[in-house]
């Protein structure tokens, strides 16, 4: 399957499967008498404009370099995955704030004793947003893409959700109502460590971070390995969106013609293009050997 299907059967799954799970978690909701279950669905939705921003995020990227662009469009992605990763804060906070408010004032309890519909649409909740999680990230991770995982993360922020309104509804049933805030408040903390890693790892991406020493050490020896190649003098290596750029500086025979230099050099820049993945540009400049 190739990467255009790929992002159209994601796109389309988070989508679809999020109008279907929204539309089933507020008809459950309503009848069954669960104000958690109608804040779940909510947040469901929510996760249709999630997606949205990671399909938008990565076709923008795929766009061939032009004039205006001529590095490429590899960063959109970036900007999407930083999106994403403020929104799936704002909910955590969002979530994590209803909690507090409500342990706070004492506020926990209801009036009405939700039915078993909306408990059953809870543990449905979780086993469908959990399977989502799990495909969206098995191809983001395929894909290379960082907005598709920061969606991933969505579908499961909507799972953990789920359980926090299963604990609710089921504590409100057994006489416990305080732990639905408690279970909000935890949840909470997890999604925002999760929307920090997000955007810590796109903002990583967007100001050209190094790919790190142990990257550079394998990539170090195997120019090394190369025929022809002597030593390495100088590299550099940084993150382009979710590709990789590469700068060396090698030595060779200084008695060697133009032509054979760059022969050499020809031939580290192509092994390293296949043996190296997400590697977009790499430019080798030849020294000659003391």
């Amino acid at each position: 399957m190739n990467s255009e299907k790929i992002v159209k059967r994601l796109s389309l799954l988070g989508i679809l499967g999020n109008v279907v799970l929204s539309a089933f978690k507020l008809f459950a909701g309503i009848i069954g008498k669960s104000g958690a279950m109608v804040s779940d669905a909510v947040h469901s939705m929510s996760d249709v404009f999630a997606t949205f921003i990671a399909f938008l995020g990565v076709k923008l990227s795929q766009k061939a370099a032009d004039e205006d662009h001529p590095y490429g469009h590899d960063r959109f992605e970036c900007i999407a995955a930083i999106v994403l990763g403020l929104i799936l804060a704002g909910t955590g906070l969002a979530i994590g704030w209803a909690g507090v408010t409500k342990i706070a004032s004492g506020s926990y309890g209801g009036s009405e004793i939700p039915t078993v519909l909306p408990l059953a649409a809870a543990v449905i909740s979780i086993a469908v947003k959990e399977g989502m999680y799990r495909y969206t990230m098995h191809y983001a991770k395929k894909l290379g893409s960082a907005a598709f995982e920061a969606d991933a993360w969505h579908h499961r922020s909507d799972a953990l959700s789920s359980v926090g309104s299963f604990a609710g509804i089921l504590a409100a049933k057994l006489g416990l109502p305080i732990m639905d805030p408690i279970a909000s408040v935890v949840i909470c903390l997890f999604i925002l460590k999760v929307a920090f890693d997000i955007l810590r790892d796109a903002f990583m991406r967007m100001t050209d971070t190094s790919c790190g020493k142990e990257y550079e050490k394998k990539l170090n020896s195997y120019i090394k390995a190369q025929d022809g190649v002597i030593g390495v003098d100088l590299l550099h290596t940084r993150y382009f969106g979710n590709k990789i750029y590469i700068d060396a500086e090698i030595s060779v025979d200084k008695d060697l013609s133009l032509v054979d230099a760059h022969k050499i050099a020809e031939d580290v820049h192509d092994s390293i293009e296949r043996n190296f993945a997400n590697v977009k540009h790499v430019m080798i400049h030849i020294n000659p050997a003391e």
